[in-house]
């Protein structure tokens, strides 16, 4: 962007993103609330000055972004008291009450805050929510956070002590408002039988919008799908299928009203690039494809926002994270769950070390496990 500054460029490239998620972005001098459900309002009047942006959703303030040069990138982290005192001021024309999300951002890196979350802790993020989540999060009584903290004691019923283990330590990491958990679980032990138990329980008791069992090939999709389809709850007599929507992604299609979708990585990146891919793609481990030899980079699709996906559930996640592939996990503002009976370094420090639960190969030919799902 020749003969712009730096902080013009930011505010350029912010506008940019602004639009791409579906925001107007208008100046104070002309504002027009009637334009679309999402306002973005430039230089915006306050009581202890003016906000680089305030985000208007159905009429109603509800966010501020404060916007820094790129160079300021590695200090965002300092300038969120600033972000928050705007959010907690009074808007001119206004009677506000203090405003929930808070951004920083460059155009080039940006962090998110909800200010309704126990302990607010603010988080990077791909790019900026749409509108229409706002106006779906402000309906609600208690942000995802704090919902986590209201998920009941697990009933052990049908599980094993290992798999009560992990479920009980992966909810107590989502308390903690940890961003990625890993469990280690050796192979027949049930693992995919341990994540939907606690699938089920983020979508009934932390009312989770929508979850992502990621695989890496599709007859692992496959299996997955069956595993859901014949799985019953201990508090319903109901299946999983019965109570929620689970797609298996099989094209560009993703159904808004499902609320588990399975899909290989490669689909998901060939749905992220809007492309429709090569079906063998899928019948390889991603770590195998010729597709990771040139990453190309992942860029906003408004068709699965950044916000699209609550969790993601990575199977087999020692072989579809790197390279190519952490992009594709990095483009979604969700909770990351690894599942992998042979983690390496690098799992665990993609995991930020948070290993929640470990049942090697060795315990579980000491308990005589097989599979038995």
């Amino acid at each position: 962007m020749p003969n712009l500054t730096p902080e013009q460029q930011a505010r350029t490239q912010i506008d940019k993103m602004l639009t791409d998620a579906g925001w107007i972005v208008q100046n104070k001098k002309q504002i027009n609330f009637s334009a679309g459900q999402g306002i973005a309002i430039r230089e915006y009047q306050t009581d202890v000055g003016f906000a680089d942006y305030v985000l208007f959703v159905d009429r109603q303030p509800a966010g501020v972004i404060e916007a820094k040069k790129e160079e300021e990138g590695h200090r965002l982290t300092a300038t969120e008291k600033q972000s928050e005192d705007y959010a907690k001021s009074k808007l001119k024309y206004f009677d506000n009450e203090p405003l929930p999300f808070v951004y920083e951002s460059t155009g080039v890196l940006t962090r998110f805050t909800d200010l309704t979350d126990p302990r607010p802790r603010s988080r990077e993020v791909f790019s900026f929510h749409r509108p229409d989540t706002f106006a779906d999060w402000l309906k609600k009584p208690k942000s995802l956070r704090t919902r986590l903290q209201d998920i009941p004691k697990l009933d052990p019923e049908g599980l094993r002590n290992y798999q009560i283990k992990a479920i009980n330590k992966l909810e107590q990491s989502f308390k903690q408002n940890r961003p990625r958990a890993l469990i280690q679980m050796a192979m027949g032990s049930g693992k995919t039988f341990t994540a939907i138990t606690f699938i089920y329980r983020l979508l009934k008791f932390a009312d989770a919008k929508r979850v992502l069992f990621l695989v890496d090939t599709k007859n692992l999709g496959e299996q997955a799908e069956q595993e859901f389809m014949k799985y019953i709850p201990t508090d319903d007599n109901r299946k999983f299928t019965e109570l929620y929507n689970v797609q298996r992604l099989k094209s560009r299609y993703v159904a808004r009203d499902s609320q588990v979708c399975i899909s290989t990585i490669q689909r998901l990146y060939s749905i992220l690039k809007d492309e429709e891919m090569d079906e063998s793609l899928e019948h390889d481990h991603p770590y195998e494809t010729p597709l990771i030899r040139e990453p190309v980079p992942v860029v906003y699709n408004p068709k699965v926002p950044v916000d699209f996906f609550d969790f993601i559930v990575i199977d087999e996640c020692h072989r579809s994270i790197y390279n190519l592939w952490k992009q594709v996990l990095d483009y979604y503002d969700a909770f990351l769950i690894g599942l992998t009976a042979t983690p390496d370094m690098r799992t665990f420090g993609f995991f930020n070390e948070n290993v929640v639960s470990e049942y090697t190969h060795e315990e579980a030919v000491a308990d005589g496990c097989q599979r038995w799902l």
